[in-house]
């Protein structure tokens, strides 16, 4: 394994020293080594961005739609380049199987940057409104706070949104996979974007992360992450009145109806449940199944689950990856110890690898809908099957939940459409309906505020104007 060190910040448009000397390791969760180090940036180092993204904003927001567009275009193919270092990176920083790493980790963030690229290259829209013309203007000054488990997706799903829509912007990469950042940092200097349009300051959440929220020259805040940081990031930004977008948690129920194609519908459950080893914010962790179907499902998932081959990332054979850290290996080996439901695979006690922050894909049945495992953002290869008797009850449950984020329905699609508009989520997939990477993004209740993705997710950065004429 080469080290990968990476010992200053992007500022600026230009590679310069931080304020500190101090580093954060960066741990390959699969041998458990620390393999490469990013620099602790300090509160000075957010300033600092911060002012030059300032003085950038008027050069940025003032290009041309067509220039801004092609500039971003830039972007995408210095990424694309380097697509396959990416999907590395994200291997040995985060753990995800490479094919998965391949296809999602790095795939999905450059389908993204190019949607974002064309939509940014489109003339700005304004409206007629009796005497008022109406205009939209970019927020300003942009701070991105991003999570661990999609680093460089979640990234570009906000700075490519915010530069799109002619913000500038400060980027706080999780302090636990940075490393990926710091490509698009590479990148962005490449594409010669205007100097401090972009800026990268690593460092941790209570040191950079409070810097950015509380900042008094940051306009707006993104966050993606738990609900209790999110919380607190709205809290520093209420007392300047900052606008904040927030992506949040999620417990997404997977509704099969009685009329559904069982198999399919457990299969993809499982597989969606269990992606990224169940470190994905939109996973359908709880499972609704008609009584009717319920024993042949718990029977098909367990099967299902133990066809997880865990191992190297790097391997081929290789379908569920560790954990993205020790702490995050005890905190769901807590929900599964505590569990009361009826257990029907994986758990504490089934073989992992010697080495490596594992938990084996586990299943529970008969779980109770009010119980902590069907309440709570468990965040690892945890699936909790429950029962139901009619579609009534199916969305009672799925809505039994103070998340709103995700979710799918199977059934005839008559039926199982009616289902989906009546649940209270931010997204819903019928019959196995594709994730839509320019549709909106984004949650209800304590899931988050405002969307991401597409032209929804430019419109989160921009300001609309009324000119009275």
């Amino acid at each position: 394994m080469t080290p990968v060190h990476r010992e200053q910040l992007y500022i600026g448009g230009a590679w310069v020293p931080p304020d500190s000397r101090a580093r954060i390791g960066v741990e390959n969760p699969y041998t458990e080594e620390v393999f490469g180090h990013v620099p602790a940036g300090t509160a000075e180092d957010v300033d600092l961005a911060v002012s030059a993204a300032r003085a950038a904003l008027p050069v940025w927001a003032g290009l041309p739609s067509a220039e801004r567009g092609a500039a971003l275009g830039r972007l995408h193919r210095a990424l694309t380049a380097r697509a396959d270092e990416i999907a590395r990176t994200v291997g040995l920083e985060l753990g995800t199987p490479l094919k998965i790493a391949k296809a999602v980790q790095a795939g999905l963030p450059l389908t993204v940057l190019a949607g974002y690229a064309e939509l940014a290259a489109r003339p700005w829209t304004e409206e007629s409104i009796g005497n008022s013309l109406v205009v939209h203007e970019p927020v300003g000054v942009v701070g991105a706070i991003t999570p661990w488990n999609y680093p460089l997706h979640q990234v570009i799903a906000k700075v490519g949104a915010a530069l799109a829509a002619g913000n500038t912007v400060v980027l706080k990469p999780s302090e636990m996979t940075p490393l990926v950042a710091f490509l698009l940092a590479d990148a962005a200097a490449e594409a010669d974007l205007p100097p401090g349009a972009f800026n990268l300051v690593s460092g941790t959440g209570p040191v950079v992360g409070a810097a950015i929220a509380g900042h008094r020259a940051i306009d707006m805040v993104s966050f993606t992450g738990s609900t209790a940081t999110g919380r607190a990031i709205s809290h520093a930004a209420a007392d300047r009145i900052a606008r904040v977008s927030l992506e949040l948690g999620g417990k997404s129920a997977n509704v099969i109806l009685e009329d559904a194609d069982l198999v399919k519908a457990v299969k993809v459950g499982v597989g969606n449940a269990f992606l990224n080893s169940g470190q994905t914010c939109t996973a359908w962790t709880r499972m609704l199944v008609h009584r009717s179907h319920y024993d042949e499902a718990v029977e098909l998932a367990a099967k299902t689950a133990a066809g997880y081959t865990l191992g190297d990332p790097f391997d081929a054979a290789t379908r569920l990856g560790p954990l993205a850290s020790a702490g995050q290996k005890e905190r769901v080996r807590g929900f599964i110890e505590r569990a009361t439901a009826r257990l029907v695979a994986g758990g504490l006690d089934a073989p992992v690898p010697a080495a490596g922050h594992f938990v084996a894909p586990t299943v529970f049945a008969d779980v109770d809908p009010d119980s902590e495992l069907a309440q709570e953002e468990i965040f690892g290869p945890v699936l909790s099957i429950i029962g139901f008797d009619s579609d009534d009850e199916a969305v009672a449950i799925a809505n039994n939940s103070r998340y709103g984020l995700a979710g799918a329905v199977w059934g005839s699609d008559e039926r199982a459409l009616s289902v989906a508009r009546r649940l209270r989520t931010g997204a819903v997939d019928v019959n196995g309906g594709a994730f839509n990477p320019f549709a909106p993004f984004g949650g209800y209740k304590q899931s988050g505020i405002g969307r991401e993705l597409g032209a929804y997710g430019l419109a989160e950065f921009q300001q609309v104007k009324a000119i009275q004429q």
